[in-house]
């Protein structure tokens, strides 16, 4: 079926049963999205004309409501008639190539007793070129895969950094933290993705993170201090205690050493072991708190779809425009981790 983005007018066609994002990535037509398992919304945009039916997703994603007034999950639509929508292109992800390779566990490390670094190592002559922010998906032999940002910059790719938090009763994450070894052989396929810094914009970004929602940002301001921008960060991260926040020391040398760059941790559970001093409640309250006028601003936020949500509906509510909103919601499919 033929499919015609607006404003661009950029038309392509889909295949009996594909979803309206596949067709899209494989024409090289960059959309917004990110889990493309109908669970975070990134991906959401109205159907001007045409019919769709949808695969399954999660309803939190798209309401009965949106769904009644012209909306859809362009990662989960699939068009049964010449349709149009509209949907922002994203020109900046048009030359990455998203390759299926395959990797060795060159190192495993502890960051905290739930998380897990791993650094991965590609076959020689290999190299994966990608934006700040993206992530990859982990290929699992069943067939299922897992999806995990990619923590370190382009710019300093010798290994590829993961950041895998472990799930009670994970799948994938469970073999990480009770059997995989160094030098285990993996493959994934990246990169993937639209949450990345928008290198055209010079307005102040607020960096807003929650537990393993780290790792992205940490990509991201790497990549930005390696290519001496001036632009104004400030990260909040948000975690539970203060082993969650398992970089913390990374940051504040981050934020003595760059004086654009600003650090708040937030935590929602500190422990009297803490010994906390800083911040309490939720990472978004302490945000808004901060910036009563977030006109002139743009928000990236990374980590539970609910700190997303809720960070999303306080923030517009105290001036924020919706497109400078960007996010990267950590959902996870339904089946288990």
């Amino acid at each position: 079926m033929k499919v015609r983005i607006e404003p661009s007018g950029h038309e392509y066609d889909t295949a009996p049963g594909e979803t309206i994002l596949e067709a899209a990535l494989r024409e090289g037509f960059h959309l917004p999205y990110s889990c493309r398992n109908g669970a975070c919304g990134t991906c959401k945009g109205r159907i001007v004309s045409g019919t769709v039916v949808h695969k399954e997703y999660e309803p939190k994603a798209l309401s009965a409501a949106e769904r009644a007034s012209g909306k859809a999950l362009f990662c989960r639509a699939v068009p049964q008639d010449p349709v149009v929508i509209e949907a922002r292109e994203i020109g900046v992800a048009k030359d990455i190539i998203i390759k299926t390779l395959p990797c060795r566990v060159a190192r495993m490390e502890n960051l905290a007793p739930d998380v897990m670094r791993l650094l991965l190592t590609l076959p020689q002559n290999e190299r994966l070129q990608y934006l700040a922010g993206q992530y990859v998906d982990i290929l699992l032999k069943d067939g299922r895969r897992r999806g995990f940002s990619l923590a370190n910059a382009p710019s300093d790719d010798e290994f590829l950094e993961l950041h895998i938090r472990h799930v009670v009763g994970g799948l994938f994450s469970g073999h990480v933290f009770q059997a995989m070894k160094e030098r285990a052989l993996l493959r994934f396929e990246g990169p993937l993705g639209t949450f990345f810094l928008r290198e055209d914009s010079t307005a102040p970004a607020i960096l807003v993170a929650g537990g393993t929602g780290f790792a992205p940002m940490k990509a991201i301001i790497e990549q930005a201090f390696h290519t001496e921008s001036k632009r104004p960060l400030h990260l909040y991260w948000g975690a539970r205690t203060r082993t969650d926040l398992y970089l913390h020391d990374l940051a504040l040398a981050w934020a003595q050493k760059y004086p654009h760059f600003h650090y708040t941790p937030v935590l929602s559970q500190s422990l009297p072991a803490d010994k906390w001093t800083g911040r309490v409640g939720f990472v978004h309250a302490a945000v808004a708190a901060d910036l009563a006028d977030f006109s002139g601003h743009e928000v990236y936020a990374s980590g539970p779809p609910q700190m997303i949500e809720a960070a999303k509906e306080v923030f517009q509510n105290h001036g924020l425009r919706g497109d400078a909103f960007y996010y990267d919601a950590f959902s996870y499919a339904k089946d288990p981790v």
